[in-house]
């Protein structure tokens, strides 16, 4: 069982970004990452370049990056606090529980 899920709110424990709160978008769970809303974009620079109707595209763009899982905390729903999570099997089914306070994330 995973200890970050989709739609989970984090917060940032390291780097660049450290302190800082988002929603998980994406989880690859392969690469060992997660992609966090608002949470260590990066630039690009992309070429000009004319579009078939004649339009500009390109330039700079901010985009969002996957940040490893280890840089990440879940937060509690209940006690609104970094936690680390814990699983234990509810009626056959595994569950996830904030540590701190024991209640069972969503």
């Amino acid at each position: 069982m995973q200890r970050i899920k989709k739609d989970d709110t984090v917060v940032v424990i390291s780097g660049k970004d450290k302190g800082k709160q988002g929603r998980v978008v994406n989880v690859y769970p392969k690469a060992d990452k997660v992609m966090v809303e608002g949470v260590n974009i990066a630039t690009r620079h992309r070429q000009v370049r004319m579009t078939g109707r004649g339009a500009r595209e390109g330039g700079i763009e901010h985009v969002e990056v996957p940040v490893h899982s280890s840089n990440v905390m879940p937060v509690c729903p209940s006690c609104d606090e970094p936690t680390r999570v814990g699983a234990r099997i509810v009626d056959g089914e595994k569950t996830r529980f904030c540590r701190k306070c024991d209640s069972e994330f969503k």
